[in-house]
């Protein structure tokens, strides 16, 4: 007798769950999966796995783009939304060189200003909010590696978050898990391993708080 939709027998039940499976394996992956699969404690499916690589090698093409040949500033918008897969505000601006090894899990605010030569490694999420300055060379890296011979250097992902209006001077490096607080400043080749509170200056290697904003002040650290 052949099998209606109703039929609850074994046989069929498994033939479903195979076809559920398969489906399941045809299922886009998207750039958010990625994402969340860098998050402490969850691994990425094979999938996904083939999925990341294909996206950083999107991201160096793209960054190939940006960088070896003259772009106006509409252009470079187009690409950076291009690079970062979401709409950047018009008043962003940059000057290249630009290089990212992910790019989809930075998030620009408005008015923000990226000098040339910077490196953002965002796998782990890099989020910059409105009116931030970023001076020549500067990097936020977002992944460490675990140092327990064990573990054979197995990558750690921990966000770095940019308050508004925070000036990070050249050269400086910004580390994972880092939060610098609104008008904080760093000051030129700092390399924060802590959180920044606002309304403060930090510089040295490891960075350390150098002496509090105050909104009267004019004074440069070097852009």
């Amino acid at each position: 007798t052949e099998r209606g939709w109703y039929d609850t027998g074994s046989d069929y039940c498994g033939y479903l769950q195979s076809v559920k499976i398969r489906i399941g394996r045809l299922k886009a992956v998207t750039p958010e999966d990625v994402i969340r699969g860098f998050c402490e404690g969850v691994e990425h499916t094979s999938e996904e796995k083939e999925y990341a690589n294909t996206l950083f090698q999107e991201a160096i093409k793209i960054g190939m783009e940006i960088n070896q040949t003259y772009h106006t500033p509409e252009e470079l918008l187009k690409l950076m939304g291009k690079l970062t897969g979401k709409a950047v505000d018009k008043s962003f601006r940059l000057f290249p060189p630009f290089y990212t090894d992910f790019g989809k899990n930075i998030i620009f605010g408005k008015d923000v200003f990226i000098n040339s030569g910077c490196h953002f490694q965002d796998q782990g999420g890099i989020e910059i909010g409105d009116g931030v300055l970023i001076g020549h060379n500067v990097v936020l890296a977002t992944i460490n590696h675990d140092l327990l011979p064990q573990n054979n250097r197995k990558n750690h992902y921990a966000p770095i978050k940019i308050g508004n209006h925070v000036w990070i001077g050249s050269n400086a490096t910004v580390l994972s898990g880092v939060t610098i607080g609104e008008w904080a400043v760093v000051a030129a080749g700092a390399v924060v391993t802590k959180d920044v509170p606002p309304y403060t200056v930090v510089g040295g290697v490891p960075a350390k708080i150098i002496k509090k904003v105050e909104e009267t002040e004019n004074e440069s650290f070097s852009n």
